[in-house]
């Protein structure tokens, strides 16, 4: 299992960064919904969706949404002040907020939503699609000036959760003893919960401290630990999902990891919160 956790992160990571720096806003924006698509084909084992051709089907649902929604915005649009793309921005605050409250009161919350297939494809919607446009709004960021302004603060953000992800894991591992969400993530601990926006603090004020910036350290440090606060939800909303469907992973796309959900799971909270506060709330654009 380790072998094959290797190879396919030895694989995954060039791949990313070159669809980072290499791929123009458009060619970024179609990468990101083929991700998406597969996203949603996973997503459709949360909504109880056994057969292959519904999720088929959810899937290219999913991509053909994404796709009118693109067309709709002005073929020159390198920003997110866009009422498209701030709503779906916006939106993700509300629904990570909603996601927490189920989180905190679960396995009792779940009796709201487990037998509706329609309240889980909305939480799939609002999970996804604002992930979608964060991913291209940080992506665009500048691009006019500087075509890697955006990619360079995409790949931060990611550098941010991974570092988050490994600095809980290892806090965890050394210190660990009560448990964050027993009910839904019994690995999880508050220990490391802790050292995992530790290491997220320490990620951003370097970043912030060596890194030429056009945004305010304090800006960019509340922005990075709610980001990271996200992460970590993003994480958990998964985990109690995947309960209620009784799976362990989302799928086995990729060998050793599971599913693309359990990839990005934590991103799908972190990136469209962090391009929301610093783009739309702090107003850097």
């Amino acid at each position: 299992m380790l072998k094959y956790r290797l190879i396919s992160a030895f694989v995954m990571i060039p791949v990313v960064i070159a669809a980072l720096f290499l791929l123009p806003p458009a060619g970024f924006a179609i990468a990101t919904l083929l991700v998406c698509m597969l996203a949603a084909w996973e997503w459709g084992q949360f909504c109880g969706f056994a057969a292959r051709g519904q999720r088929v089907w959810l899937a290219v649902l999913c991509g053909l949404l994404l796709a009118v929604m693109l067309f709709t915005l002005p073929e020159y649009h390198h920003t997110a002040r866009l009422p498209l793309i701030e709503f779906s921005l916006w939106a993700s605050l509300g629904w990570w907020v909603a996601a927490l409250l189920l989180v905190l009161f679960y396995p009792g919350s779940a009796s709201l939503w487990r037998e509706s297939k329609v309240l889980r494809l909305i939480f799939g919607f609002l999970t996804i699609v604002p992930f979608f446009w964060g991913m291209v709004a940080l992506r665009s960021w500048h691009y006019d000036s500087n075509h890697y302004s955006g990619a360079i603060w995409l790949l931060y953000v990611m550098f941010l959760v991974w570092g988050a992800d490994s600095g809980a894991y290892i806090f965890g591992k050394k210190f660990g003893k009560h448990k964050l969400a027993p009910k839904v993530s019994p690995g999880k601990t508050w220990q490391g919960f802790i050292g995992g926006l530790f290491t997220a603090a320490v990620i951003a004020w370097l970043y912030g401290t060596f890194a030429k910036l056009e945004v305010a350290p304090v800006v960019l440090l509340v922005s990075s630990i709610v980001a990271a606060l996200a992460s970590v939800l993003g994480d958990l909303t998964e985990s109690m999902f995947k309960r209620e469907a009784g799976i362990k992973d989302s799928g086995n796309l990729i060998p050793g990891h599971g599913g693309i959900l359990d990839r990005i799971d934590s991103l799908t909270a972190a990136v469209p919160v962090f391009a929301c506060l610093l783009l739309l709330v702090f107003g850097t654009v």
